[in-house]
């Protein structure tokens, strides 16, 4: 091979490499004005009243170092808008329920568990020695089962790429979320389709795909019944490093439903800070978060797929 061409291919799998996997920053001051610039002026709907919602970002598994950045855009969406107050914490009590009382919504912040069992509750409870290996199991459950019943009565829940992970091994869970998480291909680029070009929640793409670098995520259990109105969904024919063989050719990465009188918005899309560097992810947040106070109506029954 000609030597030219050889340092031509060579140069096209570095640019490829280095797309693939973009570079981690800092949640710095100046990355957070860039971010308030983007946001919204404005929210698309005027709140019915003043809205607070909780940001939980704990994990104990994967450490998404997106977290703090995803925290930042929250706030960040909130305050410049004026939609809701954003409250950031990391306490699994926060799930007590007097305390989920205060919230109109519950913001999951890429909450990843351990594998293989799967239970950010139990996950920190197992490191309080006062407790028996049983009182840690009856106290997880019941603050999951607080989450469920929460959302059941009429809060919202808006559920951010790896948050799917914090109780994936919960059908409840599952249930509630619309899919638990199965796998991902490794990081490459992805185009996003719209799935209803014309549904309110999916304005902020004007049309057209959101092309980003991220984790093409993959889902099982609830998520087979398809129990949600489909948002964003990928060509998984187009999908590279796959670790095995993909059943449909259509997969959803982003979707809203109803689970009892509450509202859930799932959206995988955000593995990376570089994402939210796109106006339009900021604004499709922000008409989500919405979405789940129950500000923003639009047509969240199931569709036919």
């Amino acid at each position: 091979m000609p030597k030219q061409i050889l340092i031509s291919i060579l140069f096209i799998f570095s640019i490829f490499v280095a797309n693939a996997q973009q570079k981690e920053f800092e949640c710095n001051k100046e990355w957070i004005q860039k971010i308030i610039k983007l946001a919204p002026e404005k929210a698309e709907v005027q709140p019915a009243k003043q809205r607070k919602v909780l940001v939980f970002s704990l994990f104990t598994g994967f450490n998404h170092w997106v977290i703090p950045h995803t925290n930042a855009v929250m706030k960040a969406l909130g305050e410049k808008s004026g939609a809701f107050e954003v409250e950031i914490s990391t306490d699994i009590f926060k799930f007590e329920k007097k305390n989920l009382s205060q919230y109109d919504a519950v913001v999951l912040n890429s909450n990843c568990s351990k594998g293989p069992r799967r239970d950010l509750f139990l996950d920190v409870l197992d490191q309080d020695e006062k407790l028996t290996e049983e009182q840690r199991k009856e106290k997880a459950a019941e603050l999951e089962e607080n989450l469920i019943k929460y959302v059941k009565k009429g809060g919202g829940l808006m559920v951010v790429h790896g948050a799917i992970v914090m109780q994936n091994n919960s059908m409840a869970f599952s249930e509630m979320v619309g899919g638990s998480f199965d796998y991902h291909p490794a990081q490459q680029e992805l185009t996003l389709e719209l799935a209803e070009p014309d549904h309110p929640l999916v304005k902020a793409f004007d049309g057209e795909p959101f092309v980003h670098i991220d984790e093409p995520y993959l889902f099982n259990k609830a998520y087979a019944k398809k129990n949600f109105r489909p948002l964003l969904y990928m060509d998984t024919s187009k999908l590279t490093k796959k670790n095995k063989p993909i059943d449909e050719q259509i997969k959803y990465v982003s979707w809203i439903k109803r689970h009892g009188k509450g509202r859930v918005f799932y959206v995988s899309p955000s593995h990376n800070a570089q994402s939210f560097e796109d106006s339009r992810l900021l604004k499709f947040f922000l008409d989500g978060a919405q979405y789940v106070l129950g500000d923003l109506k639009c047509d969240d029954s199931p569709a036919k797929l």
